[in-house]
């Protein structure tokens, strides 16, 4: 009986997984349900896999890889691009950086003809200001929008260095192999700005001595003024400009006392560090995955099975998670739709990038020979204007 089982879900998850998907052409990835998965690809320095499961009504979670040319012109650096982006109280945020972010990156890349960290940090301070553009032309029709944001985790990896840059709590996880033992260890690379961590609150209390209530536990919570779970973000321009924070907002977005100064930041934490002989493959994936696995389990899952459907495995280990914290058949999990599936679990964004050191290290000399890629993740399909109508006030999860 149990072998049967096994045998079952190998088929389902095993690198041969059209057979127990939807048939058809996997270039653009495929839809099954809430979930959409791309189980294997070819980036500029290895192979990939992708998989997004839907919870929102309307998916908030956006993500993209971009592999090729980082800037505009072709004497400009190569590399690969991974973003996921983590929207709350809408999908506007995250669908705006994952069509400008990128833009923005190989802009300033062309202009300094190389990857580095001013380049990354550019390119999320434009995405910053071109939201607040487009929030202030959109103000006086739909104010809610003052209270969409996103978190945004981005991942460069460019001659040989990777580089991480995060604002938010979805997180940036490597796989390395310490060759004494042949165990593959899971290291956290980016740093995550959530209210639950100590170091935030202290930070948050630091930057604002004279609030008292910067940061309040609420429903067993802790949250920036009651209010939000992150505290740096893409959008949410009502925590950060006082234009915003003012009818006819809704009043449950409203701060007694007006903001003086920003209390949520748009500036990324920034890791830089070469690529080791040793690093297997990176995960990256928004909060709704890390909610149900620890680092060390997510890289067990990945390393202990074949590289093609690598993400779809990890976010199927988490919906099993899920099933199993309400006492429910991971099957009857599946059967709810998007909307009401957001009180089981999250939107879960979940990219994996496997490295070849051989090919990281030709990447620069291999210019036209490996095909440019770009790829977004995808949801249920609904019209480009279907978004959030924001009517219904609420508080703002992790993400």
């Amino acid at each position: 009986m149990l072998s049967g089982l096994m045998n079952l879900l190998r088929a389902c998850w095993g690198p041969s997984s059209d057979r127990c998907g939807p048939r058809g052409s996997d270039a653009v990835g495929k839809q099954d349900g809430l979930l959409w998965y791309k189980d294997i690809g070819q980036h500029l320095s290895g192979e990939f896999s992708m998989a997004v499961v839907q919870a929102n009504n309307l998916l908030e979670d956006q993500s993209q890889i971009e592999s090729g040319p980082l800037s505009s012109t072709e004497s400009g650096p190569y590399g690969t691009f991974i973003g996921i982006y983590d929207g709350h109280g809408g999908p506007e945020t995250s669908r705006f950086i994952n069509d400008h972010l990128f833009t923005h990156l190989k802009r300033f890349a062309s202009e300094q003809q190389m990857m580095s960290v001013d380049v990354i940090r550019k390119a999320f301070q434009a995405t910053e200001d071109g939201f607040v553009a487009l929030v202030t032309k959109q103000w006086p029709m739909k104010p809610q929008i003052a209270a969409v944001g996103s978190c945004c985790l981005v991942c460069v990896i460019c001659n040989g260095t990777l580089y991480i840059a995060n604002l938010g709590d979805s997180r940036a996880v490597l796989g390395r192999l310490v060759k004494a033992t042949g165990e593959v260890l899971a290291i956290q690379l980016s740093t995550e700005h959530n209210a639950c961590i100590e170091s935030i609150r202290q930070e948050l209390h630091a930057m604002h001595p004279d609030d008292s209530q910067i940061v309040v536990l609420k429903h067993n919570v802790w949250r920036v003024k009651g209010l939000i779970q992150v505290s740096r973000s893409i959008g949410d321009v009502y925590l950060k400009k006082a234009e915003f924070n003012r009818e006819p907002l809704y009043s449950k977005f409203r701060l007694r006392e007006p903001i003086k100064r920003p209390i949520l930041s748009s500036e990324p934490s920034i890791l830089v560090q070469p690529l080791q002989p040793h690093d297997q493959f990176l995960i990256f994936a928004s909060d709704g995955l890390w909610e149900h696995l620890s680092n060390q389990e997510a890289v067990d899952i990945v390393q202990n099975h074949p590289h093609s459907g690598s993400a779809r495995r990890l976010v199927k280990a988490a919906l099993l998670e899920a099933a199993k914290k309400r006492e429910m058949r991971y099957s009857d999990l599946k059967k709810i739709d998007r909307g009401v599936r957001r009180h089981f679990h999250d939107d879960i964004t979940v990219i994996v990038v496997f490295l070849d050191l051989n090919l990281i290290s030709k990447a620069s000399s291999n210019r036209g020979v490996v095909p440019s890629l770009s790829i977004r993740g995808g949801g249920v399909s609904l019209p480009s204007n279907s978004l959030a109508p924001c009517t219904t006030p609420t508080e703002h999860s992790a993400s």
